[in-house]
C-alpha cells in the first residue's frame, strides 16, 4: 500500500523544521486518475468538501426551483462560511421564506470565524446562535428539501430521505460505493470514500456541460453559484474565497476540515481533490495552490497566492525567519 508523501515543509533559517504528508489526485472527466501523489485508494472523509455533492438533490428535487432559490442561497448551501452578517442575515431571510426559525437547524451553535461578529456577540453578552454555525447555509438547504418532501424534522438521520438522497448523489458522482458514514462537525452523515472517488466527483462537476441530464444541470448551476459569490463560500481572510477570486471565477475550490481540499476545473474537465494527514490546515491550503499554480490555472506571484504558497513567516518582531512551501513533487 501506497504511504503518503510530502506535500507542504515549513523552513526556519536553513532547516526544515516540519513536514506535512499527504495523498492527492487529479481525474479527468472519464474519471481515470491522470496524476496522483500517496496513495490514491485511500479512504477519507471529505468533510465540508463534499458540500456541493450534498446539495445536489436540493435542485434535482425540484425543491430549487419550487422555492425560487438564489444563486447566493446556492452559494451558501455549498458554504463553510465565516458566520459573518453577510452570512448569516441571508440564511436568517431563508428560513423566513420557509418559515422556520433557528430552532428547526440541527447543526448546533458556532461561535463565528469573522472577528467582528464575534466581537460583537461577546460586547453583547449574547450566545452564538445555530445561524452562526459555518454549516447553516447547508443545513438550510437540508431545510428547504425536507419542507419541499413533506418529511419529517429530524433530517440529519440516516434514514431521513434527505440524508437518503444526498448518498445517493454521494455514490453517483464518486462512482463507489460508500463504505460508510461518520458525523461531521455539524451532526449530518459524511460519507467516506477514497481520494480518488473525490477527485472523480470534482471532475463530473468540471464536466457537467458534457451532459444534458438533470443532475449535471444542477452541478452547473452550484459551480457558477460558488464562482460567482467567493465571499458567501466562505468569507474575507479564507483560502476558498481569496483562491476562487484570484483565479477570475474560472475554479470552485472547497476545503474540509481535517485538511482535505478539492477543486472543479471546468475548462480543463478536471478535479482535483487532496487530503493531509495530520490534518492541518496551513499545508493543505499550501498545496491546492501548488496544484493550481501547476495546472496553470493560478498564479504563482498573485499576493493572495503567496499567502498560501511559498508564505514568508515572520517572527513577532516583523523578522522574515521562515516559509511555508509546497514539496517539489507538486510543481509538475
Amino acid at each position: 500500500m501506497p504511504k503518503p508523501v510530502p506535500m507542504a515543509e515549513v523552513w526556519r533559517g536553513p532547516l526544515l523544521e516540519s513536514l506535512h504528508l499527504g495523498h492527492a489526485v487529479i481525474s479527468d472527466a472519464s474519471g481515470q486518475v491522470v496524476r496522483s501523489w500517496g496513495d490514491p485508494d485511500a479512504l477519507i472523509y471529505p468533510r465540508s468538501s463534499a458540500k456541493m455533492i450534498q446539495a445536489l438533490p436540493l435542485i434535482t428535487s425540484g425543491a430549487a426551483a419550487r422555492y425560487g432559490l438564489t444563486s447566493e442561497q446556492l452559494a451558501l448551501a455549498c458554504a463553510s462560511h465565516n458566520g459573518a452578517h453577510i452570512h448569516t442575515d441571508r440564511v436568517n431571510s431563508w428560513l423566513d421564506q420557509l418559515g422556520l426559525t433557528d430552532d428547526d437547524f440541527r447543526c448546533g451553535p458556532q461561535l463565528p470565524d469573522d472577528i467582528p461578529a464575534r466581537n460583537e456577540l461577546i460586547k453583547s453578552d449574547s450566545s452564538p446562535c445555530q445561524v452562526h454555525n459555518n454549516c447553516s447555509g447547508k443545513h438550510a438547504g437540508f431545510l428547504t428539501l425536507t419542507q419541499y418532501l413533506g418529511a419529517g424534522t429530524e433530517y440529519i438521520e440516516m434514514d431521513h430521505p434527505v440524508q437518503q438522497a444526498c448518498l445517493a448523489a454521494f455514490e453517483e458522482t464518486t462512482g463507489q460505493d460508500s463504505p460508510g458514514y461518520g458525523i461531521d462537525g455539524c451532526s449530518a452523515p459524511n460519507f467516506a470514500t477514497t481520494v480518488t472517488g473525490l477527485a472523480r466527483s470534482m471532475a463530473w462537476f468540471a464536466s457537467a456541460a458534457d451532459r444534458s441530464d438533470r443532475a449535471s444541470e444542477a452541478a452547473q448551476q452550484l459551480v457558477a453559484a460558488m464562482t460567482a459569490h467567493p465571499e458567501l463560500v466562505a468569507g474575507e481572510t479564507r483560502c476558498c474565497t481569496n483562491l476562487m477570486r484570484a483565479m477570475g471565477g474560472k475554479v470552485a475550490i472547497k476545503t474540509g476540515a481535517e485538511a482535505v481540499f478539492v477543486a472543479i476545473l471546468p475548462q480543463q474537465k478536471l478535479g482535483v481533490a487532496l487530503k493531509i494527514t495530520d490534518g492541518t490546515t496551513r499545508a493543505s491550503e499550501c498545496a491546492i495552490a501548488a496544484l493550481l499554480v501547476s495546472l496553470g490555472v493560478l498564479d504563482a506571484e498573485h499576493p493572495e497566492t503567496r499567502k498560501y504558497m511559498n508564505k514568508i513567516l515572520y517572527s513577532r518582531r516583523g523578522l522574515e525567519c521562515g516559509s511555508i512551501r509546497p514539496a517539489a513533487e507538486l510543481l509538475f
